[in-house]
């Protein structure tokens, strides 16, 4: 049996705390060359809709400039289900390694929180902010035959005939059902709401005189305006639209305030190297800024945002009270 000395047991001691720095001190630059090194892998977008969707029509764009400036694959994979809560919870519990991102609407990041009482992520807490890559305003028509010619005449329909008047939305809990809502307690009238399975129904019913007006997603209602099939009275957005630069917003037409925008941002899961956000948050400011992208989201009636991650999260912060005040004072609820 071998036997230590004194001198040559406390000479071990004194060696030990340096051998186990020495194991550890590889792994910093290992993981600061894996962050400049990305991406090494394919890069998922998680886009929390069905294909077709504008979300999903904006990732794919984003996803091609990704791949071309990266020599990366940029794999798209929709996961719908749950006003976009799904998908996004998928993400929320992902590996924060930039690997898995989620271009998810204002849905579960602003309006959800209030509606589903057990919604399994926290939009603040559990993400890392990318970007707010673009907005689109929600259109207010009425049908042809409604005796309304703008915002103003319609509160004054609406007033004289309280809760004898529908809207129709693509869902409830959708951002027009919110703007609904949100024009019901700022005009102080009572429109119904009818929630449909997408916009086209609501506006075939429009067309079809069996609703009084809709509020709808700019690209699929516009086409019928420009037809004169349905009439427009206002885009939701504080500041009118670049899509539809001719139609006054709700705050024009007397509404002061309105603001009920959709919007999608892109996030990573909470955690994620700073360096990768930025990485990514650099990528989708010059994607956005190519004039082929900006024409295809332009004709999709999307306005271009491409925002900071600290902005996108200031965003959140206001969106998120601001609905759950709606929610609150209007009794609004998901099936």
């Amino acid at each position: 049996m071998i036997r230590l000395s004194d001198v040559q047991y406390w000479m071990v001691l004194a060696m030990a705390p340096v051998m186990s720095i020495g194991a550890v001190v590889p792994l910093v630059p290992l993981s600061a060359h894996a962050q400049s090194d990305y991406p090494n892998k394919p890069v998922r977008i998680v886009v929390p809709y069905f294909p077709g969707t504008p979300s999903d029509l904006t990732a794919r764009m984003l996803g091609q400039k990704f791949s071309e400036a990266w020599g990366k694959a940029v794999v798209i994979e929709n996961v719908a289900g749950a006003s976009g809560n799904i998908g996004t919870e998928r993400v929320a519990k992902a590996n924060p390694d930039g690997y898995s991102l989620v271009l998810p609407g204002n849905a579960p990041l602003a309006i959800n929180p209030s509606l589903y009482p057990n919604l399994p992520f926290h939009p603040l807490k559990d993400f890392a902010p990318i970007s707010q890559v673009v907005l689109s305003a929600s259109l207010l028509a009425v049908q042809n035959a409604v005796a309304a010619k703008n915002v103003q005449e319609l509160v004054a329909l609406a007033k004289a005939q309280p809760g004898k008047l529908t809207y129709g939305t693509g869902g409830a809990g959708t951002p027009q059902h919110m703007a609904g809502e949100l024009f019901n307690t700022m005009a102080g009238i009572r429109i119904l709401h009818v929630p449909y399975k997408g916009p086209p129904p609501s506006l075939l019913d429009l067309v079809g005189g069996r609703l009084t007006a809709v509020f709808s997603i700019l690209s699929s209602a516009l086409p019928l305006t420009r037809t004169e099939k349905i009439r427009a009275l206002a885009v939701t957005s504080l500041t009118r639209s670049n899509a539809a630069p001719d139609l006054p917003t709700m705050h024009e037409s007397g509404v002061t305030g309105f603001e009920a925008t959709s919007w999608f941002a892109l996030l990573a899961p909470a955690g994620t190297p700073q360096p990768i956000v930025r990485k990514i948050h650099a990528e989708t400011v010059k994607a956005l800024a190519q004039p082929d992208v900006r024409a295809k989201l332009t004709d999709m009636g999307m306005d271009i945002v491409g925002s900071t991650p600290e902005q996108l999260s200031a965003v959140m912060r206001v969106e998120l009270p601001k609905w759950a005040k709606v929610v609150k004072e209007s009794g609004a609820k998901v099936e």
